[in-house]
């Protein structure tokens, strides 16, 4: 006697109980726990590049164009190595330049103020439990005294 003539009697039970057993492991319809996709990654990443448009709140300087502030703003750059990732004189290196027109996340004083304090992917430290309020304000206005005749000792 074959094996095929002893599992003949029982192959309707068998295939029964394979097909029944199967179906018990299927994931209900709709239910995506079993699912085999990549479940969506909620990390957050910072402010969108380029700010928030026209809700965002506009703070002024209380340093702009005081080249007394502007001065101290490119010793604090230097002093807390700002210069290590950007530059000497702003102009890029590991980190970009800060002398050009093309900001990711916003050229706006504020906008580097809240660069400089929450920080950026990629590299950008944020630096609000280092530096003061009135500190990084001196450094915004140094970034902005950049390709003006305002600047600190411009690059030769």
């Amino acid at each position: 006697m074959t094996i095929h003539r002893l599992l003949l009697p029982v192959a309707p039970a068998l295939l029964f109980w394979t097909a029944a057993f199967a179906g018990a492991c299927s994931p209900a319809p709709g239910d995506i726990r079993q699912s085999s996709a990549t479940p969506p990654l909620r990390t957050p990443i910072g402010p969108v590049p380029g700010g928030a448009g026209d809700n965002v709140v506009r703070v002024a300087n209380p340093f702009a164009d005081d080249r007394g502030a502007i001065g101290e703003g490119r010793r604090l750059f230097n002093g807390f190595n700002c210069s290590g990732c950007h530059g000497d004189h702003a102009g890029g290196g590991m980190g970009p330049s800060l002398r050009d027109e093309d900001w990711i996340y916003g050229s706006t004083d504020a906008q580097i103020f809240s660069s400089i304090t929450e920080g950026r992917a990629h590299g950008m430290p944020a630096w609000q439990s280092k530096l003061t309020e009135d500190q990084t304000w001196r450094l915004v206005a140094y970034i902005k005294s950049l390709r003006t005749r305002n600047e600190p000792q411009p690059p030769i």
